[in-house]
């Protein structure tokens, strides 16, 4: 007996976002929820015949299964398909939609064996469109719905689709996805700070000197002009998944890790959020990459990109410095820094230390901030003490101490697709946390679309624009 019963139906299925996430994110839940019953049916303006739109979903599942395999086992090439992942192939179907059509809706919604998870892999305009035109059918009653980053475009446009999201559906059926944090990071790091007495206490403006969040990545533009030229760094991952990190790293202890506990005191944090010293003009940098060489990849300027429009001015990297205004992390600057093409990827949260107030005469060396590092996918843990290493016994040597936190049986997209599917919404972003998030970057969108603040230069493959800290690694 199935101890879930649903259906995925999957608006924009034949679009990139659903045959190299979505699928595969499916297909890495299947194989762990083995008494799940999942249907699927895939929606899109693309023309798919029944044989074109399983082949695409055999494919998907193969390359999921494969990495698995090649995880687990160190085993290249691919196998046959699971007897699991090939029968939910093969029951799987597609239609040919507009999903702006309330006709077209309410075929697919009809084809549903089960109460549906309806996931829009579409671009955010053509989501809002199908919101209102669901919001006039008559849904299945356990219809959840998963709408992917940006929820709008500003404040404004994220309050006006909550309104039109909860005309006709509860907040605990809305998910808005954020694939960055999947469930075994945010319990990782629920783990670190409250189960453990030595760590929790320390983290506070008393101890804390500063808290840097990085997400460095070594991609460039590939081909994602037509959403990324509009969007820019600070909305592509500050505004959306960055300042979801910083609240899970600066939050008080829920009472549970239930997903009304957890989301309330992320929304506490970022109500409090402010930019450093109240600025957006000193608080904020924002640069764009020219041409350069990232690995054996040589890229060119951003500007010479297809279909990028060079007077937008848009950054593809940015670095604010923020202020969290309560009473356990006031005075402590959280910078959050994203960009593409730069010469490392990094994913990592670092939290440094203010010095010893008083190391006693007589120990010499090289003393360096005390640091908590943890880095996201993989998840890891580093903390760097000042200890007397070998050698003289009067001398100060840095040291590291690792540690590998548990990563999951799923990939960050079958994580997501577990909330959804099974109505969790611990992972969602809630609706008003949703707007708190374009509040926060809202200053420094101002003051960069009226050009106060420069736009850097940085070569790619290198670790930033000149004169920038870059957050040392």
């Amino acid at each position: 007996m199935a101890t879930l019963q649903t259906t995925l139906l999957i608006l924009g299925a034949s679009g990139d976002l659903s045959k190299r996430l979505l699928l595969p994110g499916l297909a890495t839940l299947l194989e762990v929820k083995e008494d799940w019953d999942v249907q699927l049916i895939g929606a899109g303006v693309e023309d798919l015949d029944d044989a074109a739109w399983k082949q695409l979903v055999h494919d998907a599942f193969e390359d999921a299964q494969a990495s698995k395999n090649e995880e687990d086992e160190g085993a290249s090439g691919s196998a046959p398909l699971s007897e699991r992942l090939q029968g939910v192939v093969d029951a799987s179907r597609y239609h040919k939609a507009d999903v702006t059509s309330a006709d077209d809706l309410t075929t697919l919604l009809a084809d549903c064996d089960h109460d549906p998870a309806v996931y829009f892999a579409l671009p955010p305009a053509v989501t809002e469109k199908s919101c209102e035109v669901l919001a006039d059918l008559d849904l299945p009653a356990g219809t959840r719905l998963a709408l992917e980053k940006p929820f709008g475009t500003d404040a404004a446009s994220a309050e006006h689709l909550n309104d039109v999201l909860h005309s006709f559906l509860p907040e605990e059926r809305i998910h808005r996805v954020d694939h960055f944090l999947g469930r075994s990071t945010v319990l990782n790091l629920l783990g670190l700070r409250f189960a453990n007495r030595i760590v929790e206490p320390l983290l506070s403006s008393v101890h804390v000197e500063r808290v840097d969040i990085v997400y460095d990545e070594t991609l460039g533009l590939e081909g994602r002009a037509r959403y990324y030229d509009k969007a820019g760094a600070l909305v592509d991952m500050i505004q959306s998944h960055l300042l979801q990190v910083l609240a899970v790293v600066a939050m008080e202890a829920p009472a549970s890790i239930d997903a009304d506990d957890l989301r309330t005191q992320k929304e506490l944090v970022l109500r409090a959020v402010r930019p450093w010293g109240g600025d957006p003009l000193t608080a904020g940098k924002r640069a764009r990459y020219t041409a350069g060489t990232v690995g054996d990849r040589t890229l060119p300027s951003y500007v010479d990109e297809d279909g990028v429009d060079p007077s937008i001015g848009t950054e593809t990297l940015a670095q604010i410095t923020l202020e969290i205004a309560n009473w356990r992390w006031a005075g402590v600057p959280f910078t959050l820094r994203s960009g593409k093409a730069l010469g490392a990827q990094r994913r990592e949260i670092i939290i440094t230390f203010k010095d010893s107030p008083h190391v006693p005469d007589g120990l010499t060396g090289v003393q360096r901030p005390d640091r908590l590092r943890i880095w996201i996918a993989p998840d890891q843990m580093q903390l760097e003490l000042n200890v007397n290493g070998p050698g003289d016994p009067y001398t100060i040597d840095h040291t590291k101490l690792e540690v590998s936190f548990n990563p999951g049986r799923l990939s960050a997209y079958g994580e997501v697709l577990a909330g959804v599917l099974e109505g969790d919404a611990t992972l969602s972003v809630r609706g008003d946390s949703a707007v708190q998030g374009w509040k926060v970057v809202e200053p420094f969108r101002t003051a960069w679309r009226a050009g106060k603040v420069d736009l850097d230069d940085y070569a790619a493959g290198s670790s930033g624009p000149d004169g920038w800290d870059n957050i040392d690694a």
